[in-house]
């Protein structure tokens, strides 16, 4: 059944900046979907064959630092136990909630002071869609910040709901932290966990007799701003926000230093993608703000299952596809990779 794909009343039209470079006829699906796995198997296959080649070095490193730092974190783990009193449910959950409630702040904070100041004057260069959100309108803001209070306090009530399961997968409290090479492992399958509930609950919530019902609130930002990460619909910011990262931890019975570790960085990434600016020596956000901005492209966080779809078409015929790295010098990719005004978003020579 060929699905269709759902009309957007609010769809805005695509700037100069973001149109195709050319008028070439995209590729079959069949094509694509060999190409996509010809390109993914290259790249996976590359990485393993690096990480098998340089994993007795790498592995040293980092073992060196874990062991360096391990009293240090050690001895501030069994702090955290004993504020607890050994109480493993309100470790998971009040402990939960105010590691990602704390982490979630402090992240947006920074983000809500360039966005309401315009400060400091050098974060400007770095905004990805120009003019958009200066100055906030402010009730728009405050509904978004009700909204993710909100669902703040729904993700506490899972926690509260999934932590029989947690305990039933064999979740760990205990007192010895997890070794590095185990730790790299779950990160990696939390990874790839993340990436298939995410990218097939996102693209479900996008279907024509859902969108208007429950995405439709996230995707009121066009040029989205970090705490737009979890403004969504309470239904939707289960399934599709909440379930996805917490499928890792339960599937693998992690420890819960290394889930609040998983959350910690899962809610960097989000905001960062939403946050948006392409900041240098951060994740590129071009794919996910590329998302906001058309709707139907880049469902996915990492993008494989994207190219495997054929849902990033569009996107990759546009400059921003090209601007999707990450930057390690201080120069504006914008700048790195400009775009014409005259003739949509081919580059300038």
């Amino acid at each position: 059944m060929t699905e269709v794909e759902p009309q957007y009343p609010d769809e805005v039209p695509l700037p100069d900046w973001a149109k195709p470079k050319d008028s070439n006829i995209p590729p079959t699906k069949a094509k694509s979907v060999i190409e996509s796995i010809k390109k993914t198997a290259f790249i996976v296959g590359t990485a393993l064959i690096c990480f098998a080649a340089a994993r007795n070095t790498i592995t040293w490193h980092f073992e060196k630092l874990w062991g360096a730092s391990g009293e240090f974190w050690q001895s501030n783990w069994k702090i955290i136990l004993s504020i607890f009193g050994g109480n493993d449910f309100m470790l998971f959950t009040v402990g939960t909630f105010v590691v990602t409630f704390v982490v979630f702040w402090v992240i947006n904070c920074c983000l809500l002071y360039i966005d309401l100041t315009g400060k400091p004057k050098w974060a400007l260069k770095y905004k990805i869609q120009d003019g958009q959100n200066q100055p906030l309108e402010k009730s728009k803001l405050m509904r978004a910040i009700k909204g993710v209070l909100f669902n703040q306090f729904l993700g506490f009530l899972l926690t509260i709901v999934m932590y029989p399961v947690y305990l039933w997968r064999g979740g760990s409290f205990g007192c010895e932290l997890p070794s590095f090479q185990w730790v790299l492992f779950e990160l990696l399958v939390f990874i790839l966990v993340e990436e298939v509930g995410f990218y097939y609950s996102h693209r479900l919530f996008h279907h024509p007799k859902l969108y208007k019902y429950f995405h439709k609130k996230h995707h009121e930002w066009t040029a989205p701003i970090g705490i737009v990460s979890i403004y969504a619909h309470p239904l939707e910011h289960i399934i599709s926000n909440l379930t996805p990262i917490l499928m890792g931890p339960m599937i693998m019975g992690s420890h819960i230093a290394t889930t609040w570790m998983w959350f910690c960085l899962a809610i960097t990434s989000t905001n960062i993608s939403h946050s948006g600016y392409h900041f240098p020596f951060l994740p590129s956000p071009e794919a996910h703000d590329f998302h906001h901005l058309k709707f139907n492209q880049n469902y996915g966080v990492l993008g494989v299952l994207d190219r495997l779809h054929g849902t990033d078409i569009l996107f990759r015929n546009s400059v921003c596809y090209d601007r999707h790295i990450l930057m390690i010098g201080i120069q504006p990719v914008k700048d790195v990779f400009p775009s014409c005004p005259k003739e949509g978003c081919k580059k300038s020579e």
